[in-house]
């Protein structure tokens, strides 16, 4: 009766076939088949076929070390003879022996199936080729975001089988079978985590798919038949056994001898499994500049059409994205960075970003957080502190907005002094500490808001840290000394306050919200930095003035290329030269260098050793302090309080950090070091000649000069 069953079986499958592919009996024939008959051709869809299925995107630092991997499919595609001939003749021997004689459907295959099934078996009919297809098929849906139609082989209908069938028999007439069994063992699901035949190598044994033994092959040809049921990390016996099934299919069609079968038979399974981890948060270095990265793809149109394709093109495209990173460099901000808080109880932030001058590259990019708890300073936070806030990668976090740069800003004041002309050398009155609400500020764009003024309520005369300062002095002095009464005589003494919002301008200065926010140099506190900037904008700005006034916008992407090798993106140096008159750059350049001399960073005790500027900066409340300096070569921001902007709620004040005490944090008493000590292994890999030289109008000026408006 079984048989009898199976004849009918068979009778009406090839009567749905007959109907189905419209061709005459003769081309269901076993000789048509593999001939691969015209009348059987159907066409492909080329957007099924043509692309290669879901990859991993690799994030690569400027040497070609690996930065991250991402993926919905851990999966990459390698060619065929990367593949161990031991899984490309195990999975032949157990899912379609006859691959290399049928044409993409095998009528022996169809009744031999049919009549396993109707004496109370069960045997598979699909051939490689359609299992590839069925697979392929599949992929483009997910693709699409249809995952809820993805229709497996068990689940499938009549017109669903025929459809396969039609596009298997297509395939077989455009591609060789080599082809077709490479591109199946790279789309393949093995587990969750293991999409293609090199992952899967890698995630049980931690081997390349070249490198597969025989037990190996055969133990991963068994898990696509069921890799839930096979998986022999849950499943360690049905796993074996499934894998000596495998084994005594090969010996049975000639892959292997007896020998080779038995040894395999006796060999237990010894796995070394290798998870995939995948994400910026396992990142194997720069964590944060990995967000960054990415967030300039999500938020580039040239990668797609909306936010969903770009982040699909992402995870399943199989990028490669070449950065600006330089390792050499990574590694040593990374370290200085977790050494400067130590273990930090209190979570104070720490962050390093270095700017090439003249390219805008990015080069180093470090904080003494992570993103997942376990290792370094154990201060976790999903938030880069040292980006502007819109910076985030396919979610709401990115930077935290910025800090307050304190009198990191003064060289803006400076630099639009010396842009009319005025020398450094001419004397201010840094006495004066009042400035009303009707001072004659000289104004061409709009007026000047707010004042210091203790007669008026709810203000203040203006304050310097120390109250030996309030005389005069040149402006020079005013600056390495962060003198904020010689700021606001410098101030008073322009022909045009506007001019300090244009320095700010060209040199890239905008607040941490993103980068289409300006800041407001209108206002009289924002001109001491109490609005909050990133130190990735401080450190560009900075670095305007080490290339002599061309300012470039940050870069942190080289190249982008698709799976098949392709440059389809990529950032290149966006460059102004003049953006700040040459001259201005090199005099503020030339006083800047005053302040690791003789001025405010006289205090950190290192030196690099080599021609260098910098200005140190210290909010109101000592919870946040910079240092931003440069080389010729080499502009780098060093931050360090608290990064998410308590304000007076945290004071840096009576604080011990990392095992010493401070009754105020100061710029150059923790930021300082932390530059310094970084800067000095790094100075030597790039250029660190000397500055040039400002002409000598913009540095002298009879010492009896005083500043207009004084």
């Amino acid at each position: 009766m079984g048989w009898f069953l199976g004849f009918l079986g068979v009778s009406a499958l090839c009567g749905a076939l007959l109907a189905g592919l419209m061709v005459p009996a003769a081309a269901l024939t076993e000789t048509v088949v593999a001939g691969g008959s015209k009348a059987l051709t159907t066409n492909l869809p080329n957007d099924v076929f043509a692309a290669p299925p879901p990859q991993m995107t690799r994030v690569l630092a400027a040497d070609g070390s690996q930065i991250a991997t991402l993926f919905n499919e851990n999966r990459t595609r390698i060619s065929l003879d990367q593949m161990s001939s031991n899984i490309k003749d195990a999975i032949v021997a157990i899912e379609d022996y006859r691959f290399y004689q049928h044409g993409g459907i095998d009528p022996q295959g169809i009744l031999r199936a049919v009549m396993i099934d109707a004496g109370g078996g069960h045997q598979g009919a699909s051939t490689l080729t359609q299992q590839y297809v069925t697979n392929m098929l599949n992929e483009n849906l997910i693709a699409q975001g249809k995952d809820t139609q993805v229709v497996l082989n068990g689940q499938k209908g009549v017109n669903q089988k025929l459809q396969e069938m039609k596009l298997a028999i297509g395939l077989e007439e455009q591609y060789s079978k080599d082809q077709i069994l490479a591109g199946y063992l790279n789309v393949v699901g093995f587990n969750a985590n293991a999409y293609g035949i090199q992952a899967a190598s890698q995630y049980f044994f931690s081997v390349d798919a070249k490198d597969l033994t025989l037990p190996e092959g055969a133990l991963l040809a068994g898990l696509v038949n069921g890799p839930s049921l096979y998986d022999p990390t849950v499943h360690p016996e049905a796993a074996k056994a499934r894998r000596d099934l495998v084994l005594d299919a090969m010996l049975e069609h000639g892959y292997i001898n007896q020998q080779q079968h038995d040894d395999a038979v006796n060999t237990p399974i010894q796995l070394k499994v290798n998870p995939p981890k995948q994400g910026c948060a396992y990142a194997s270095q720069a964590q944060y500049f990995c967000d960054y990265v990415l967030h300039q793809i999500q938020n580039d149109p040239a990668y797609g059409a909306t936010q969903d394709e770009r982040d699909q093109k992402i995870m399943a495209g199989g990028l490669t994205i070449k950065t600006t990173l330089d390792p050499r460099l990574q590694g040593p901000a990374q370290a200085q960075v977790d050494s400067t808080t130590g273990t930090n109880p209190d979570k104070w932030g720490a962050s390093l970003v270095t700017i090439e001058p003249g390219t805008g590259k990015v080069l180093a990019m470090a904080q003494n957080s992570r993103k997942l708890p376990g290792e370094g300073t154990g201060f976790v936070s999903d938030y880069n502190f040292n980006v502007d806030g819109s910076d985030a990668a396919g979610n709401s976090l990115g930077g935290v907005g910025g800090m307050q740069p304190g009198s990191t800003m003064k060289p803006v004041t400076l630099a639009a002094w010396v842009g009319e002309g005025k020398s450094t050398n001419q004397i201010v009155d840094a006495s004066r500490r009042r400035y009303g609400i009707n001072y004659p500020w000289k104004t061409t764009c709009h007026p000047v808001q707010g004042w210091f003024d203790s007669t008026v309520p709810q203000s203040s005369d203006l304050q310097n840290d120390e109250p030996n300062w309030y005389r005069p002095m040149t402006v020079r002095e005013g600056i390495y000394q962060s003198i904020n009464t010689a700021t606001f005589a410098s101030l008073a003494g322009l022909n045009d306050v506007c001019d300090v919002q244009r320095a700010a301008d060209a040199i890239g200065l905008h607040l941490g919200s993103g980068k289409d926010e300006k800041i407001d140099l209108s206002t009289l506190g924002n001109i001491l930095g109490s609005q909050n900037v990133a130190p990735l904008t401080m450190a560009n700005a900075f670095a305007t003035f080490a290339a002599n006034g061309t300012y470039c916008a940050p870069i942190s992407i080289t190249e982008v290329d698709d799976a098949q090798g392709n440059k389809i993106g990529g950032q290149t140096s966006s460059c102004q030269a003049g953006a700040l008159k040459p001259d201005v750059a090199k005099t503020v350049t030339n006083v800047l260098q005053d302040v690791l001399t003789k001025g405010s960073g006289l205090l950190i005790p290192q030196k690099l050793g080599v021609p260098d500027a910098a200005k140190t900066g210290t909010n109101e409340w000592n919870n946040q302090t910079w240092v931003v300096g440069y080389t010729k070569g080499l502009a780098t921001a060093s931050f360090f309080g608290d990064p998410f902007n308590g304000g007076p709620s945290r004071l840096g004040r009576n604080v011990t950090i990392n095992g010493k005490y401070y009754p105020a944090v100061d710029g150059a008493y923790i930021a300082g070091p932390q530059w310094a000590q970084y800067m000095q292994g790094a100075v030597g890999l790039y250029d660190h000649g000397n500055f040039d030289a400002p002409p000598q109008n913009l540095i002298s000026a009879p010492s009896t000069q005083r500043a207009q408006g004084n």
